[in-house]
């Protein structure tokens, strides 16, 4: 069994920025993609960042040139890294583990961005 657990949401203001964290236990593969979701309350959970064990990564429009996504096999973990924060980015920040043969999610941690 996979556990997720999140770290490093919380209440900043516009502009200011952010780094998500998410340690993984269990049987985590390095050929396993990792990434982040978010869910904003009454919208539809959705794809923020993701990266493939060869560190492909891939992005949501909305955060290109401000978010990076990095993982760290050896410790079963990924990053977010968020730079100049909206109100719009706004959500709870799922982290997310997925292969062929499985998908894990974690329980979230809300990222709030208000003045």
């Amino acid at each position: 069994q996979v556990q997720l657990v999140e770290s490093g949401g919380g209440l900043v203001q516009p502009g200011e920025s952010l780094k998500l964290s998410c340690a993984a236990s269990g049987d985590i593969f390095s050929d396993d993609v990792m990434g982040w979701y978010r869910q904003a309350p009454e919208k539809a959970r959705e794809l923020v960042a993701s990266i493939s064990s060869g560190e492909t990564t891939n992005y949501a429009d909305s955060v290109k040139g401000r978010f990076t996504i990095s993982r760290d096999n050896g410790n079963n973990a990924v990053y977010l890294q968020m730079n100049s924060l909206k109100p719009e980015d706004t959500a709870v920040y799922y982290c997310n583990v997925h292969s062929v043969y499985s998908n894990y999610w974690g329980r979230g941690t809300q990222v709030t961005v208000s003045s």
